[in-house]
């Protein structure tokens, strides 16, 4: 199998034993990405700031491999509280128009730091 670890400055190191991402063939799986300031470590104040952060992060990691939102197939989207869903969901919608990606959303008991949102995608290489 060809496999790949792929990692960026640009978006935080990993937190714990998994990769920023790993290029699998034709498809690059990005591990979820917290509000994290990449430079400082800390988590944004706030579901908004955390949800532009993670976006952020993981735009950062796709930019690395040449790749953007536009080649994202898949998201998932883990809330600790869906009462954020409209407001994550607006900037979300944001980052990705046209063709968007095919998503789960889902509430969960916690997330690491204490984040309010996580976001983790999948991409496709271009042929």
């Amino acid at each position: 199998m060809n496999r790949k670890t792929v990692s960026t400055s640009k978006a935080p190191a990993a937190i714990g034993p998994y990769s920023q991402a790993v290029r699998s063939g034709d498809f690059l799986y990005c591990s979820g990405q917290l509000g994290l300031d990449p430079a400082s470590g800390s988590l944004a104040e706030g579901v908004e700031a955390q949800t532009r952060q993670s976006l952020a992060n993981l735009e950062a990691i796709l930019a690395s491999e040449g790749l953007g939102f536009g080649d994202v197939v898949k998201t998932t989207i883990f809330l600790a509280d869906m009462a954020d869903f409209g407001l994550v969901n607006t900037i979300y919608a944001g980052c990705f128009k046209g063709d968007c990606p095919a998503r789960s959303t889902v509430q969960v008991a916690g997330l690491p730091k204490g984040g309010r949102v996580e976001i983790e995608a999948v991409a496709a290489y271009r042929s």
